[in-house]
């Protein structure tokens, strides 16, 4: 059984050991009433920053950029996921499914867009910053990175996503009852389960954190390593010193929020793969801090990637401006 336990998650067990755990749910009245409190806030939070984003990206001219194009598609990936979140807090209060097998699909599918999509678009940025440092540390321009080419590649990084998540869209069901006769949704897996959750897990951990997280800290180590090496001239001393500092800057903030929000989901698989735990009320309480955490990326995503930037503060005031003129 998983370290994490969420209808939504890909580790979930379609067994009596995994409704087990729900049932003592039911006694834990912390968990009842604190979990939906916690999903509620990172709802409102994400709705609001990622509308905001999404909002004076398309609205004000001086924002499309190509990065500001890979925030746009972060932002909305994160907004899809927040509009569905009521319905996972619903699931949790009513203690069980009852939306129907269309939307378990759904759900299922949103939730793991959302894993997916942000750690997959958080490495395209990483690419990008990485070119573009190395056109400035020797002095070449890349024509080809436009605005028109960055929507080709949001295209297929959407496309990518969609083949990673199909999987776990095909075994999604509401087809299974616990011993009290509710309706649950999670992943139906073929026989035999402990084999087929194993390697669910696997392809989880390596899909959607070694593979990318190994990425963007092998190009942001290339990218100090250029920049340190650099011999400044007194002319552009000041401007490759600022730009040092900026990107140094960036990739504590990138790779802190990323590693802080998902490698602690990460690590569960990982104990998950190497031992079964008990479901006790502790495991359940570590199991929903865990989930909560990388539910949080999706309002965190537009203070780091937008609110940060002067550009977009500006941008933003500009059209409120407008409005209330």
């Amino acid at each position: 059984m998983a370290l994490v336990l969420n209808m939504s998650d890909p580790d979930v067990n379609i067994s009596d050991v995994a409704m087990n755990a729900t049932q003592q749910l039911e006694g834990q009245h912390n968990f009842y009433v604190v979990v939906p409190i916690i999903y509620s806030f990172i709802c409102a939070v994400g709705l609001l920053g990622n509308t905001a984003v999404i909002y004076v990206i398309l609205r004000a001219p001086k924002m499309r950029t190509v990065t500001n194009m890979f925030i746009l598609n972060l932002a909305i990936a994160d907004e899809l996921f927040t509009l569905v979140l009521p319905i996972n807090i619903a699931d949790h209060l009513l203690l069980e499914w009852p939306f129907g097998q269309a939307m378990c699909k759904l759900i299922v599918a949103i939730d793991h867009y959302n894993m997916f999509t942000s750690i997959y678009f958080l490495t395209v940025m990483s690419i990008d910053r990485y070119l573009v440092v190395l056109a400035t540390v020797k002095s070449r321009s890349f024509t080809w990175r436009t605005y028109a080419v960055a929507k080709w590649v949001c295209g297929a990084v959407w496309a990518l996503v969609s083949l990673v998540v199909l999987p776990f869209v095909v075994f999604a069901s509401n087809g299974i009852v616990d011993s009290q006769r509710r309706t649950r949704c999670g992943l139906e897996l073929p026989s035999p389960e402990a084999e087929w959750l194993r390697a669910v897990r696997t392809y989880t951990l390596i899909a959607g954190f070694v593979l990318p997280v190994t990425t963007i800290c092998t190009l942001y180590t290339s990218m100090l390593r250029q920049l340190r090496g650099l011999r400044l001239s007194s002319n552009n001393a000041r401007a490759l010193d600022k730009a040092k500092r900026k990107v140094t800057l960036m990739v504590a903030v990138v790779l802190g929020v990323c590693l802080l929000c998902w490698t602690p989901y990460h690590l569960s698989t990982v104990v998950a793969l190497a031992v079964d735990l008990n479901e006790t009320p502790m495991v359940i309480a570590v199991s929903y801090f865990i989930i909560s955490l990388s539910y949080a990326n999706s309002c965190l995503n537009p203070l780091l990637y937008a609110f940060l930037d002067e550009s977009f503060r500006r941008s933003f005031l500009k059209l409120l401006e407008c409005k209330t003129g």
